[in-house]
């Protein structure tokens, strides 16, 4: 699996910390919803208690008997014929909380209505449609024309039982203002003042008269045909049925119920018709700012919580449907208690409890109310961890991205330095980052240098030891050849000499490099322990000035106290191939001067001798086998001397220069090795 991936998994992984807040959204919320149900439970019952107390002795609107609904005005109504100042108007459904009869049963027309009240004034609001209306014609009163009958009962607590209701004749000549009649009397009662209109395809009346007190009870009737027939359409009811009782909210209930409901409450109180007598509902928590005024997180945290809303909403038990929109519910649809939804789709939590007179208190709490308390705090955690961890994957897959090209590139900038027959062409180019890569980097560089120059080594090693052998070789061949031609003694003992002599310097190549070869594998076995340098340095240069007299061989430094961690043997044999090369470039009674002194890099060990100078530039590197720069003794020199000495400072850990130096007046040249020292 590529970097990108595991990275890619490793990021997904913290996705589990907004499943984990949302499995404890749920838990929250389900135990939200069992206390919230308990607690609606106890608050039903208060507020039953509370709707039971003012309702004692008012007579319940029994299932079956007819009434109207007076809705409550919380504005002014303008008398002039047409519905757009009622409550709950509706330009593209005008019907929509009209109530309506045909008492004919015989279809079409139909008589619509509606009742408001200002509690000192009744409203009504009546249409019949479709019928194009017939109106009074005052020079010939017996033509049938459309008028509307009114009949009205006070309550029966005002009147005695058996007084007959009041009745008021409505009729008109024009579309326009119009008084209502006394039914008795055919006078104008100015108390009851109206407005006749036309209204699409038929004809509507608004109309105005005294509120009446208490349970009173409000019959009409829509006529046309002739008086004397007694033909009536469309009547509501007549003098002789039981007229509908007027049905109106009670406001002081409604403001006993107010201060005890919570946010995101509503009480409604039912009768056993199904008409709301009282509504009341709290305010939710007010909504946040408006979306132009969010900032981006803002709108993320929005987002978050409607999605956990849509979440929440998802693992909730299935809601019962009801319809509560209106002012006359069935109450025989509604649950006792638990999760409904309404026309809105909106899910509210129900409790229901019976009231005095078999009337029923409906109290409901909003969910989204609830979500809102116990998710907004946690909606906002969710959506902010759920944006950081969108953002570190977006992160960790670009690093991983960036990780990914960055090793191609370095994988195609190795695999470019080497060509098909495994030689090293080129070169890693080198990385100024300070990480692992960058260091991993450098380092293949490095690699790739430290081959380059070994692959360059093997091939000047495969050319040096063939020109080195070539010339003994050739000497031993043309020494036998001739050999067989000689006639005297003497020139065969000349061609034998010289063989001889290039089968030893034959013999001495092979004894140098089986000498390299032994001190590389003697360097992998060698045991490394602290010892003085100083000491050894002292000692083996005594020994030097005692074995060579026809050189003046000195030591400078201090005689003990510079500790390093190595072998004294191999040492001592590095200084014995410096001082050897150093006889072999002194004059007689030159001086040969072997140093030690302690530096910030580790302890330099130099030996400098008076003699010829290095070339400038030279042209191969003095430290590589069969490497040697002595004019005129090139017999049984082959250079490998200070190919052992550089072997055994890389042993230390150390490295060995050459230079040409004037050292107290004397021209020579210095071989010095630094190699790190470790202090007591």
């Amino acid at each position: 699996m590529s970097l990108k991936r595991q990275l890619l998994v490793a990021s997904l992984l913290m996705l589990l910390i907004p499943w984990a807040g949302l499995q404890f959204v749920l838990e929250l919320d389900d135990a939200l919803r069992q206390q919230a149900r308990q607690q609606l439970r106890e608050q039903a019952e208060r507020l039953a208690e509370t709707a039971g107390d003012l309702m004692i002795g008012m007579p319940a609107v029994a299932s079956g008997e007819p009434a109207i609904y007076v809705e409550p005005l919380t504005g002014t109504i303008n008398l002039d014929g047409y519905g757009d100042d009622w409550p709950g108007y509706d330009e593209d459904n005008p019907l929509r909380n009209w109530q309506s009869s045909n008492a004919s049963g015989s279809g079409p027309p139909t008589l619509h209505w509606q009742a408001a009240t200002d509690q000192q004034n009744l409203y009504l609001l009546i249409r019949v449609s479709p019928r194009q209306p017939v109106f009074f014609n005052p020079g010939n009163p017996d033509q049938p024309h459309d008028r509307l009958r009114l009949w009205l009962k006070p309550d029966i607590q005002s009147v005695a039982p058996d007084e007959s209701p009041l009745s008021w004749l409505i009729r008109t000549p024009a579309p326009g203002q119009v008084y209502g009649l006394n039914g008795a009397t055919l006078k104008p009662d100015y108390r009851v003042s109206s407005f006749w209109q036309g209204a699409g395809d038929g004809w509507q009346l608004e109309l105005r008269l005294p509120m009446p007190k208490g349970r009173s009870r409000l019959g009409f009737a829509a006529l046309w045909g002739k008086q004397e027939s007694g033909d009536q359409e469309m009547a509501v009811s007549t003098p002789t049925d039981p007229l509908p009782l007027l049905v109106s909210r009670n406001l002081a209930l409604e403001r006993q119920l107010e201060p005890q409901l919570n946010r995101g409450q509503r009480a409604r109180l039912v009768e056993p018709a199904g008409w709301v007598i009282a509504r009341q509902s709290a305010a939710a928590i007010p909504s946040g700012p408006k979306f132009d005024t969010l900032s981006p997180l803002q709108v993320i945290e929005q987002i978050s919580l409607n999605a956990l809303r849509a979440l929440v909403r998802f693992y909730q038990p299935e809601p019962t449907g009801i319809q509560t929109g209106g002012n006359r519910i069935d109450t025989g649809t509604l649950p006792g208690e638990g999760l409904v939804r309404h026309e809105d789709d909106s899910v509210w939590l129900l409790a229901t409890r019976p009231v005095f007179s078999g009337r029923i208190l409906i109290l409901e709490q909003s969910l989204d109310q609830l979500l809102t308390l116990s998710g907004s705090a946690l909606g906002s955690v969710i959506a902010r961890s759920t944006l950081i961890i969108v953002a570190l994957t977006l992160v960790l897959l670009g690093y991983a991205s960036w990780l990914s090209w960055r090793i191609t590139r370095l994988q195609r900038a190795v695999s470019a330095t080497i060509d098909e027959d495994g030689r090293i062409t080129g070169t890693v180019p080198d990385s100024r980052a300070r990480d692992e890569l960058g260091q991993l980097q450098r380092h293949f560089s490095r690699m790739v240098d430290r081959l380059h120059g070994y692959n360059r080594y093997l091939e000047s090693f495969s050319r040096r030891l063939s020109h080195e052998l070539k010339t003994p070789v050739a000497v031993v061949r043309s020494s036998l050849e001739n050999l067989s031609h000689c006639d005297s003694e003497a020139e065969r003992r000349q061609y034998i000499e010289r063989a001889a002599s290039a089968t030893e310097r034959l013999r001495q190549i092979l004894h140098g490099m089986s000498e390299a070869a032994r001190l590389e594998q003697s360097l992998d076995h060698a045991d490394k322990e602290p010892f003085d340098l100083a000491e050894v340095a002292t000692q083996a240069t005594a020994a030097y000035q005692a074995l060579d007299s026809g050189h003046r061989i000195r030591y400078s430094g201090p005689e003990t106290g510079l500790q390093m961690t190595g072998s004294p043997e191999l040492m001592v044999q590095l200084l014995d191939k410096l001082v050897d090369n150093a006889r072999d470039f002194t004059p007689q009674r030159g001086l040969i001067e072997v140093a030690l002194e302690a530096t910030t890099d580790g302890l330099c060990l130099s030996v400098f001798n008076e003699g010829s100078a290095l070339p400038d530039s030279p042209a191969t590197d003095i430290f590589s086998p069969f490497v040697s720069l002595r004019e005129g003794q090139q017999q049984g020199h082959l250079g490998q001397g200070l190919l052992i000495v550089s072997l055994i400072a890389d042993y230390h850990g150390g490295r060995v220069d050459a230079q040409n130096r004037t050292q107290g007046g004397i021209d020579g040249v210095c071989f010095g090795v630094i190699i790190p020292a470790i202090h007591p």
